[in-house]
């Protein structure tokens, strides 16, 4: 299996976003809309978990939808916890929960930065109970576009080289297909793009270190980019991805996930191709009593 995430260094850059000011508004945005998703499920859940959630954000608005007894969290290093709280400790590829134990796991904007996803998905799975929900929040293809492609270009015009700067996404399709591997049921995936507006790149990159963000690709270059790469990405960016004010996008593209474990009281399901349900009505129509 390939290597393709330093998951120490991962640690790494979270902690120092925490130990700083956090940029938290992805998590914020992200703990909200699975809230709420799971706000429309008729049914409550008697174990909860979040898996790396970083913050605790999803955590504490899970907690607050009523739908739930309790929520844990699972995290990758014991200095995630709030003061006071307690956590799991595990690698970020690792479920620690006994077969069919939790009714619910939540994972916000972690699994795209697992090496073996889909190992990750078949635990999850074993993890739940039948008719146990699974529920994801996965930066997906097309966040940070615009500063991939700038990097990109910049370092390719003035060193005659480029190595990888943003980290590879995964598509919609490739989701829900891992759900399906993973041997969910009634597995649905939908996508959501964010537009956050910045003055220029360097507020951006601030703000990607302050979510703990920063290049954690084991194949990464150890060179830091030059000042003059970050001017010539910065102009870069304002001619091709500014807006009529002068201020820059950047994109943010989520997939929201949903799969349920196994359960005879679950609808069969549709024959390939002709699904035609969106998530909202999946997750209402996706638990028994």
């Amino acid at each position: 299996m390939e290597t393709l995430f330093d998951h120490a260094l991962i640690d790494t850059n979270r902690l120092r976003a925490l130990r700083g000011t956090p940029a938290d508004f992805l998590l914020d945005v992200v703990a909200r809309e699975l809230a709420e998703r799971l706000s429309v499920i008729d049914r409550r859940f008697e174990r909860a978990v979040e898996l790396h959630g970083h913050t605790g954000a999803t955590a504490r608005a899970i907690a607050e939808t009523g739908k739930v007894d309790g929520v844990e969290r699972i995290e990758s290093d014991a200095r995630f916890a709030a003061p006071g709280e307690t956590l799991t400790v595990a690698p970020l590829e690792t479920v620690p929960l006994e077969p069919q134990s939790v009714n619910l796991i939540v994972s916000p904007l972690s699994l795209h930065l697992t090496n073996d996803t889909p190992g990750v998905f078949v635990q999850i799975r074993r993890a739940l109970k039948p008719d146990g929900l699974f529920l994801a929040a996965i930066p997906g293809s097309g966040t940070l576009q615009e500063l991939r492609e700038v990097l990109l270009a910049a370092e390719s015009e003035i060193s005659g080289g480029a190595s990888p700067r943003v980290i590879p996404f995964p598509d919609v399709r490739d989701v829900g297909a891992l759900l399906q591997r993973g041997g969910f049921a009634l597995p649905v995936t939908d996508k959501e793009a964010y537009t956050v507006r910045y003055d220029s790149i360097f507020p951006l990159m601030r703000d990607l270190r302050a979510m703990g963000m920063a290049n954690p690709l084991s194949g990464r270059s150890r060179r830091p980019l030059t000042r003059g790469m970050l001017l010539r990405a910065a102009e870069l960016y304002a001619e091709r991805f500014s807006d009529p004010d002068g201020r820059i996008r950047a994109t943010f593209s989520v997939i929201y996930v949903s799969g349920w474990a196994p359960h005879e009281s679950q609808q069969k399901p549709l024959k390939p191709g002709s699904a035609t349900m969106r998530l909202a009505d999946a997750l209402k129509q996706g638990g028994g009593s």
